[in-house]
């Protein structure tokens, strides 16, 4: 009995945060939808060439315009180097295109507070920063040839079907013409329906996980852990062990917010939380993509480089904020302990999901329910779905393409 209903109480609050956080999430991935089939990012690689200022900032700028799942956006920066891009200016789209993104600012905002969602984008470009310092510094000459010479075997790693598809609007004319235009909207319900189905699995697992610590970790616990009592050891352990705490949850993209929530209730200094919502991108499972992808040299020096940078990111954000008293004072954040009630967050979610399914039936009526079952694809694929509402085996196209390998000397850091 007292097993049971430990386990009832921990998923009685995974429901719970997931009732919370359901109208944000449907909101971000509408908004996200928009912005990806409008913008088209067929020129992509001609503007990564290089780990140049500008190269990264751009690079930075399409990641967070084309907001993926981490295992899609790991794909996706392989995909690049393989066509020619550079490999820091890569791994900055990767970077920003899961915690860049307007869905991830959306849910922050929400659950934590909008302090948090600019700790996320004061945060994230310090990271792009780091990480390109990083590279220059320990990522070149044999290893990222031994790197590039193993991305282009091409191995198989997750979600590379949804990294390849393209499924923005081809057609010409004003933002707001494509976006109403039968084939704007059936694009928007394709990036909604596909991001939702790349994601669904994080954000369970982290609602598990969260209702769990909730329940069964005692907040006396993680108040000595982050040693809450001592301000300047709290400072200075944070954002080292935020980042562990992610490594080890197997939880990525949007999925870690209830779980932020729950170490925030807990004592995590502001630095540390942010250094593990950043985090996504060194899970224990993409670790082992990265080791695929690149080899193992290769993936433990990624791995070691992104955590250097999400910890010292994680310090200047609390430096920035503190004295500016932008640090959040509440601990004890209402998604944890708030339950289900008719109030304004029941109804906006009887909203969304209303927004939802209607996106859901263009999505099944315009033909694109096959797309489901391409989602894991092959890195040698690419799937063109213009945003029509043609049947998919009318719209999708396999480019035999060799892959590029591009001179050493365009990804060397010089």
């Amino acid at each position: 009995m007292i097993i049971l209903e430990a386990v009832g109480n921990a998923l009685a609050m995974a429901g719970s945060m997931g009732w919370q956080i359901l109208w944000p999430l449907v909101l971000g991935f509408t908004l996200s939808g928009v912005i990806q089939a409008i913008v088209r990012k067929e020129r992509i690689v001609a503007l990564m060439r290089d780990d140049s200022p500008r190269s990264l900032s751009i690079a930075a700028a399409l990641g967070a315009a084309s907001s993926s799942c981490s295992y899609a956006a790991v794909a996706l920066a392989r995909a690049l180097i393989r066509k020619g891009a550079n490999f820091t200016a890569a791994m900055a789209f990767e970077i920003a295109s899961t915690n860049l993104v307007l869905e991830l600012g959306i849910i922050l905002a929400v659950v934590m507070g909008w302090q948090f969602t600019l700790a996320e984008f004061v945060g994230g470009p310090f990271i792009i920063v780091f990480v390109a310092l990083g590279f220059r510094l320990w990522m070149r000459g044999k290893v990222v040839d031994a790197a590039l010479e193993q991305a282009d075997k091409g191995l198989a790693g997750s979600m590379e079907g949804h990294a390849a598809m393209d499924m923005s609007v081809a057609t010409d004319g004003s933002f707001w013409k494509r976006l109403f235009s039968r084939p704007g909207i059936t694009s928007v319900s394709r990036y909604f329906v596909m991001d939702w189905a790349a994601v669904l699995r994080d954000i369970l697992l982290g609602l598990l996980i969260a209702g769990a610590f909730a329940a069964w970790v005692p907040q006396s616990w993680l108040q000595a852990i982050f040693f809450v009592h001592d301000s300047t050891l709290a400072f200075i352990l944070g954002p080292l062990i935020g980042p562990l705490i992610a490594v080890i949850s197997f939880v990525c993209s949007v999925g870690n917010v209830p779980l932020a929530a729950v170490l925030w209730n807990g004592g995590i200094s502001f630095g540390g939380v942010i250094s593990f919502i950043f985090a996504d991108l060194i899970i224990i499972p993409i670790i082992l993509i990265y080791r695929k992808y690149y080899g193992t040299r290769a993936a433990l020096r990624i791995t070691a480089i992104f955590y250097g940078a999400m910890v010292l990111a994680g310090y200047i954000v609390e430096l920035i904020f503190t004295p500016l008293n932008l640090v959040p004072t509440n601990r004890n954040l209402s998604i944890v302990n708030a339950g289900i009630s008719w109030n304004y967050t029941t109804w906006l979610n009887i909203a969304f999901i209303l927004i939802g399914l209607a996106l859901l039936v263009v999505f099944f009526r315009s033909g694109s329910g096959s797309m489901l079952k391409m989602m894991g694809g092959s890195p040698d694929s690419e799937h063109n779905h213009a945003g029509d509402d043609q049947p998919l085996h009318n719209r999708s196209g396999h480019q035999n393409h060799a892959p590029r390998r591009p001179d050493s000397s365009d990804h060397h850091q010089q």
